[in-house]
């Protein structure tokens, strides 16, 4: 929190808290919000600056986001006649902590299954499963990007390899669906040693997506007497319903600073942001699968791997700029990490256990 000091009786403080489109509507555990932007309250003044670039920014100098704070504080005072301004500090931060909450993680070998509802091309299907094959390959920076989750806890690593894929392109359980049917949609593969990914088409309808949240990832129960727990998870493609929400930076983003969209590196807005998305919901997964793993914050809506370092994807991150990232000189597309098949992605950044920092990989 920043504060104004002067005298006993004034006290300006700067309250952040998430915006109203992260809480239109109860999310399931580990929900993953369209880009986590919070509001920063000063009367009369509302900026709109994304909650890990703000925490960034405040922590230990004034960059140029509190340098407008600053200049918007300075004035509120001066325009105050029954204050005599003395002071202005910045609290300082508490360093960003994901605790062990001594739950179960996911270690050792795990599969994930692929599950595409709805209409995707082959072009497109390619692009995810190849993400995800490249996860459990050394010779691509993206496998660099996911060993990052082996310094979460006891256990070792965590090896990602591609299970089954699956098609459901007539969309069984029709084009609106609820939690539920979500949940059943990842009961349909084997579970044991397995995560399933539930990938939704453009013109399907999930509770809550885009208003809400991108994706989300939970738990479900099966065997005798549901004894069995699993983890699964959803993404939706944003590209028609919400790629400012959930495709950023690969198109304007619907709040906060208007900055020009990058070129995905796969020249496809919703899956290349699908798939940020899905790395953010798989590093969440294997590190909190059962809601008492590594987090911060109420466990209803925790920060995670990389949901606690949302927005950035690169060194010198910035409300509105997702960092420094490297450039396909032939397409002009941004990326941070190779895969396999000469694939290009952006990944988002992982909070670093040993350095409490969020690592890129640019």
């Amino acid at each position: 929190m920043l504060s104004v000091a002067s005298n006993s009786k004034f006290r300006v403080c700067l309250s952040l808290r998430r915006a109203d489109h992260c809480r239109l509507s109860p999310p399931p555990q580990n929900s993953l919000c369209p880009p986590f932007w919070y509001v920063v309250l000063i009367n009369p003044f509302h900026l709109l600056l994304p909650h890990e670039a703000i925490k960034h920014s405040l922590n230990m100098a004034l960059s140029p986001p509190p340098l407008l704070l600053f200049s918007l504080l300075s004035l509120l005072l001066l325009q105050s006649s029954a204050v005599i301004p003395r002071m202005l500090f910045l609290v300082p931060q508490q360093p960003l902590v994901l605790t062990y909450h001594k739950g179960a993680l996911l270690k050792g070998n795990y599969t994930v299954n692929l599950l595409f509802y709805g209409s995707f091309t082959p072009a497109q299907r390619a692009v995810v499963v190849d993400f995800v094959r490249s996860l459990s390959s050394p010779a691509t920076s993206v496998e660099s990007w996911w060993r990052t989750t082996g310094l979460y806890g006891p256990g070792g690593p965590t090896r990602l390899s591609l299970g089954r894929v699956l098609l459901d392109q007539g969309c069984s359980l029709g084009k609106s669906l609820a939690d539920s049917d979500v949940l059943a949609l990842a009961s349909r593969p084997p579970h044991r040693g397995a995560i399933t990914a539930v990938l939704t088409a453009p013109d399907v309808l999930v509770d809550g997506f885009c208003m809400s949240r991108c994706g989300f990832h939970d738990a479900g129960r099966a065997g005798r007497r549901g004894r069995v727990r699993y983890a699964y998870l959803w993404v939706g493609n944003p590209a028609t319903q919400c790629p400012g929400n959930c495709a950023w930076p690969f198109a304007q983003p619907t709040y906060g600073p208007q900055t020009p969209p990058l070129v995905p590196p796969n020249g496809d807005v919703g899956i290349d942001g699908l798939v940020i998305n899905l790395a953010t919901l798989l590093a969440g997964t294997v590190t909190n699968p059962y809601g008492d793993g590594y987090f911060q914050g109420p466990p209803t809506l925790p920060m995670e791997a990389a949901t606690a370092c949302t927005g950035i994807f690169g060194g010198g991150a910035f409300p509105g700029f997702p960092g420094n990232l490297l450039v396909d000189p032939a397409t002009g597309a941004s990326y941070n990490a190779k895969g396999l098949a000469g694939r290009k992605y952006l990944l988002p950044a992982m909070w670093d256990p040993r350095t409490r920092q969020c690592k890129t990989s640019a």
